[in-house]
């Protein structure tokens, strides 16, 4: 029984520091945030954005799929604030509701990039050698295709959907990740702390989870956000060449090709499509443009 309290008592001391952790490494990031005013900018862009995919249903009268034949290709009014396209489908429906599709998209698929980069570049930077040299050269390998082509031909083998276009991505961003990881590993596996995790008796896996993963969040966190803004911009630009979501999906690329065609006698479905792909884009390059220079300056 005795023993049984002190594990608890453990487990608990130990979800405490965590939890300290955590709130600690929160606020810090917060302060980084709100001493960056291009910091701020950018993320009250993206928290538009969240707004308008969050409250997709409240903030739209029309759903994205509907069609109104008797209101094909129509200008603003007071029915339809963005007007509708050639299939009489409300823009801004599409629009709110494309927020949705691409800010799930866009994190989802760098998280799963990220994964697999942690997975490579962790331990070709920890051991170096035989492990670094095989990695690398596969990475290489990857890397010596234009990116998009490298989505173009993977989507165009698997087929256009969310989860290859989240496959897709994932592939394209990985090697890049690989190597920051890479990189950053090869720096701090030289610290005092790494050995003294070595001399306690800590496994190669434990170490790099807890002493170099954590001690690398900084750059990791700023290459996470810039890389959700080039895959929002990829997946514009896959639903642009028809190998994105399939239709009727609300998707902003798919909307610039669908009324690319019509622009001579509508041209805000186009419009609207690229001004949103713009301004999240930019938002989130400016957010974690600024938290990369707030953090430098502190280094």
């Amino acid at each position: 029984m005795a023993t049984q309290n002190i594990s608890m008592t453990k487990g608990s001391s130990r979800f405490s520091v965590a939890l300290k952790d955590f709130w600690s490494g929160a606020k810090e990031l917060a302060e980084l945030v709100f001493s960056s005013p291009t910091a701020v900018i950018g993320l009250v862009i993206v928290a538009i954005w969240v707004l308008v995919a969050v409250f997709a249903p409240l903030i739209t009268t029309y759903s994205p799929l509907e069609q109104d034949y008797k209101s094909i290709n129509d200008p603003p009014s007071a029915a339809h604030v963005l007007g509708t396209d050639n299939l009489g489908r409300d823009v801004w429906s599409r629009v709110a509701y494309g927020a949705r599709t691409i800010l799930s998209l866009g994190p989802l698929s760098v998280f799963v990039a990220f994964l697999v980069g942690l997975a490579l570049g962790l331990p070709a930077g920890y051991y170096g050698g035989w492990v670094d040299e095989v990695v690398m050269r596969v990475l290489d390998a990857l890397m010596a295709f234009p990116t998009i082509l490298l989505y173009m031909i993977i989507i165009s083998a698997l087929g256009a959907s969310s989860f290859n276009v989240v496959i897709a991505i994932a592939i394209g961003g990985a090697p890049g990740i690989a190597r920051l990881v890479r990189a950053l590993t090869m720096d701090i596996r030289t610290r005092e702390y790494v050995f003294a995790a070595k001399l306690r008796g800590d496994s190669d896996f434990m170490i790099m989870l807890r002493e170099i993963l954590p001690n690398s969040r900084g750059p990791l966190i700023v290459d996470f956000l810039l890389r959700i803004g080039y895959a929002a911009f990829y997946i514009g630009t896959l639903g642009f060449l028809g190998l994105g979501l399939p239709p009727p999906t609300p998707d902003w690329g798919g909307m610039v090709q669908e009324g690319h065609s019509h622009m001579m006698s509508n041209i805000w479905p186009v419009l609207s499509a690229t001004v949103a792909i713009v301004t999240l884009v930019i938002g989130l390059n400016m957010f974690a443009d600024g938290l990369r220079e707030e953090s430098m300056r502190y280094q």
